[in-house]
């Protein structure tokens, strides 16, 4: 009989494979005191030429789906593997103290990390600390024979099973052979939700319980159409659901009819849908949606994959690339929204005990002026190559606001004077992510040309529940009438003033939200590539007309998110 597993439907499809389980075995031991030394140094040599094999095979799966500067960290691994100087130190521990292997190799590379760290005015030598961490714990699986998950060595279809999966781990991720995602937290904002969408990878997040209860190698059913997975399924239950996503298939393709056709509702409304994306190599899947422009470039992540701050010439490169290959079509960049849950190692940010609401986005650009101008430049550059805007990122004031245009302004200036080819019109927006940005909308639209409401942030922020910890994910809540009234303030404030209102959080795509939005007279919808599509199909059934009444009676009518919901579905039902 199978075991069912229950959790957020984060992802679209259903995946059915073996469980691939990331996570870490016991790598605990004993000290012990041996007879036979050189039997010991001889034991680690064999575990060290083992790990090079499989870093090298690591490396090079890394080059070819990831490119040359991502593989670069396991260079600095290799090298630390064979550092000479740490191999006889280890060795001299072994024969002095007469100690197995394992504890010469921790101790050492404990002296090692400790000696890094303390470079506090040496970056780069303190990230390597990391790398001896690492490296120390690959050549301890190999002594204890314990392998190590590796998801850059998977070559065979897999559902990765996994407590959380970090930003290293998604950059690992070949959607050729993983057919599924399921992991014990997170909900629909989660970094492993949002990646799985991009990589088109069905998903189930927030299962709570997966990694205790599926084995490595057990067949699993991802169904991430309906939050479900089923461990070691029946004959009946694996004919079922090969049917489900067979039929999902024949819907995904009706839905690609779609790509290249205007983006309206069943009475003629037009609507603009767009994509989010983290870096250009997201790009292809764009195009491939049908998308009508790029609503929010996630430009952090260009920070996050390098090991140093990117120069002006990376990140001019990059959102040249971008706004080339869209052709005209619009890209909104958002500055470096460094901070919360997305630190840089290199950077030294300070310890916070509420990160989110901390030191981050504007706040860092604004006191990090070298960074932000440099940024900046890019942006403006590259807006000579197509339709790019700016957008700054959780600002609260209208005096940050004015003062991030002013040096937008500053650098723009700079670079026309010098020559340099820059966009005619360059517009400039903002996210409305903080309450208080909210409720000042009308203020706000004065000075800026759109607004991008992220409602990741403002959902977590207006009910003070952390949107990664599953004890208060109830309070996560995009139908809730309360937060539906404050974005239908802001798509109102806006309007008054000229101001073009768009959403690039993930209610933007969510299917019970979107005729609510729609009847707020939302301009722009900006998503996962992979949820356009299936938007639009969503959009051409509904009569706009009738989504007004819908949106004021969701917000004026309904005490719950359960009413809004079912409040829509009748809707639905009615239309679709």
């Amino acid at each position: 009989m199978s075991t069912k597993i229950t959790g957020i439907a984060a992802s679209d499809g259903i995946g059915i494979a073996k469980a691939y389980t990331l996570v870490d075995p016991d790598l605990s031991f004993e000290k012990k005191t041996v007879t036979d030394p050189q039997a010991e140094i001889d034991r680690l040599a064999t575990a060290r030429q083992v790990t090079v094999t499989e870093l090298e095979e690591i490396k090079a799966k890394a080059l070819a789906n990831l490119g040359p500067k991502e593989a670069e960290v396991f260079d600095a691994h290799l090298a630390m593997v064979n550092d000479p100087d740490f191999i006889q130190q280890v060795e001299a521990e072994i024969k002095q103290q007469s100690c197995n292997a394992e504890t010469a190799q921790q101790d050492v590379a404990d002296q090692f990390a400790a000696t890094l760290e303390a470079m506090t005015d040496n970056a780069y030598m303190q990230e390597r600390a990391a790398d001896v961490r690492d490296v120390t714990k690959r050549v301890l699986s190999h002594l204890l024979n314990r392998p190590l998950p590796d998801l850059a060595l998977v070559d065979s279809p897999v559902v990765v099973v996994s407590h959380d999966l970090t930003p290293s781990d998604t950059a690992q991720l070949d959607r050729h052979f993983v057919k599924g995602i399921l992991v014990d937290l997170g909900g629909r904002t989660s970094h492993s939700a949002i990646m799985s969408r991009t990589l088109e990878i069905p998903a189930v997040v927030g299962s709570e319980k997966a990694t205790t209860t599926i084995q490595d190698g057990q067949t699993v059913i991802l169904d991430g159409l309906h939050g479900v997975a089923l461990a070691d399924p029946d004959e009946h239950e694996l004919t079922d659901y090969k049917k489900q996503a067979a039929d999902f298939a024949e819907q995904k393709a009706l839905w690609e009819q779609l790509k290249d056709q205007p983006t309206v509702s069943k009475d003629g409304q037009s609507f603009m849908l767009a994509a989010n994306i983290g870096t250009p190599a997201d790009l292809p899947a764009v195009l491939k949606s049908g998308a009508e422009g790029i609503g929010l470039f996630r430009s952090e992540f260009l920070y996050m994959d390098s090991d140093q701050l990117p120069s002006e010439e990376t990140q001019f490169k990059a959102y040249k690339a971008a706004v080339e290959q869209m052709d005209g079509k619009p890209v909104v960049i958002r500055t470096m929204d460094i901070g919360g849950d997305k630190d840089l190692p290199y950077m030294q940010l300070p310890k916070e005990m509420n990160p989110f609401l901390g030191y981050r986005a504007i706040r860092i650009s604004l006191k990090r002026q070298d960074i932000f101008r440099t940024q900046l430049r890019a942006l403006i550059r590259a807006s000579a190559f197509g339709d790019l805007g700016i957008m700054f990122p959780m600002i609260a004031t209208l005096e940050e606001l004015r003062q991030a245009k002013t040096i937008f302004n500053e650098e723009k200036t700079k670079l026309v004077e010098a020559g340099v080819k820059v966009g005619e019109k360059i517009k400039l927006g903002m996210m409305i992510e903080i309450p208080n940005a909210a409720i000042f909308a009308d203020h706000f639209a004065k000075e800026v040309d759109f607004f991008s409401i992220g409602t990741n942030d403002l959902i977590q922020y207006t009910f003070a529940a952390d949107r990664g910890n599953e004890r208060v994910s109830y309070l996560y809540q995009p139908y809730h009438p309360s937060l539906l009234g404050l974005i239908n303030h802001v798509i109102k404030a806006a309007h008054r003033h000229g101001t073009s209102v768009a959403m690039c959080g993930e209610m933007a795509g969510d299917q019970t939200a979107v005729p609510l939005l729609m009847g707020m007279g939302l301009d722009e919808f900006s998503m996962s590539a992979t949820s356009v599509l299936k938007t639009r199909n969503l959009m051409k059934h509904l009569d706009a007309s009738t989504l007004t009444d819908l949106a004021e009676s969701a917000i004026n009518d309904c005490e719950t998110s359960d009413q809004v919901k079912a409040l829509v579905e009748k809707l639905k039902t009615s239309q679709v």
